[in-house]
């Protein structure tokens, strides 16, 4: 009987370590896309940004006019540049230099691994450096979907943005990966949480903590506007003022009625469209370089 009884627990305990590692790959591997070959009636002109590792980010430069300003695009998780060119379409004609990259392991940027920041950092610093040195006489922005928004917080350097606008991010690794366990999984999915996030620790080679926006957002020294849904599960408005609050001045919360965790633009239109386009104006516009 004892024997049944172990080898039954120990099937079941063999069944939850395989599960964990299944949802692990999932959460983790990486996301390639060929974007290169899909069309846009965006004029862009493709480039490839040298990154610490060796490697190259992939990216689309859309020129503007001069002394408008330059705002990067980052993308959201298991997404790439596509996601963000209705965005670009609305600047481009603001006159606003925009540049869209594929994070690491994603689109055409090589990488093995999702890493939720800890190496995207590292393209979103990269990216920043050639707009700067692209555009030397222009103020930068950047505006950072998700993963995005953690790759712009969780950079190692100051990025000196004049500018930066985050949607829908999470303020901890812990409550994104909880939340999504329950929303797929139910409550008994928050089972896995440990799990993950010693997966998501050792892939990463980062401590799960050390992953989390709000520990690094105060290390943020740019003006900031923070944008999420009511309706948002993958991270709830009380998450967002919270990531709100650990952040320093001057910063700007817009929570949009009815919204959930997905392309804001697109959900909010025009109204996005004048939020975003206020905030920029008013920190890269021509009115910001005599403050």
């Amino acid at each position: 009987m004892l024997k049944r009884i172990i080898i039954y627990f120990s099937g079941v305990v063999a069944t939850i370590l395989i599960i964990a590692f299944l949802v692990g790959e999932l959460v983790t591997g990486s996301a390639p896309t060929a974007t290169e070959t899909l069309s846009t009636d965006l004029p862009v002109h493709s480039v490839r940004i040298p990154a610490p590792n060796g490697t190259n980010v992939h990216g689309w430069l859309a020129y503007g006019k001069g002394g408008n300003g330059a705002i990067l695009l980052v993308h959201s998780i298991r997404s790439n540049r596509v996601e963000m060119l209705s965005r670009a379409r609305f600047l481009t004609k603001q006159g606003y230099h925009v540049l869209l990259v594929d994070l690491q392991a994603h689109g055409e940027t090589p990488g093995s691994r999702i890493t939720f920041g800890a190496r995207e950092s590292e393209n979103v610093e990269a990216a920043v450096n050639f707009l700067r040195n692209t555009f030397p006489n222009e103020r930068i922005g950047a505006i950072g979907v998700s993963l995005g928004a953690a790759a712009i917080v969780l950079a190692k350097h100051d990025l000196r943005l004049n500018a930066v606008i985050l949607e829908s991010l999470h303020p901890t690794l812990e409550e994104a990966v909880e939340n999504r366990l329950k929303l797929f999984l139910g409550e008994p999915g928050t089972f896995f949480l440990p799990l993950l996030l010693f997966q998501i620790a050792f892939f990463t080679d980062t401590p799960a903590d050390q992953l989390s926006p709000i520990k690094h957002i105060d290390n943020l020294n740019s003006p900031l506007l923070i944008i999420s849904g009511t309706n948002d599960k993958h991270t709830t408005p009380p998450e967002t003022e919270r990531l709100f609050a650990a952040a320093r001045e001057p910063k700007e919360l817009w929570i949009v009625p009815g919204a959930g965790h997905f392309n804001m633009h697109e959900y909010a239109g025009r109204k996005y469209e004048q939020e975003v386009l206020g905030f920029l104006e008013h920190y890269l516009g021509h009115q910001s370089h005599n403050r």
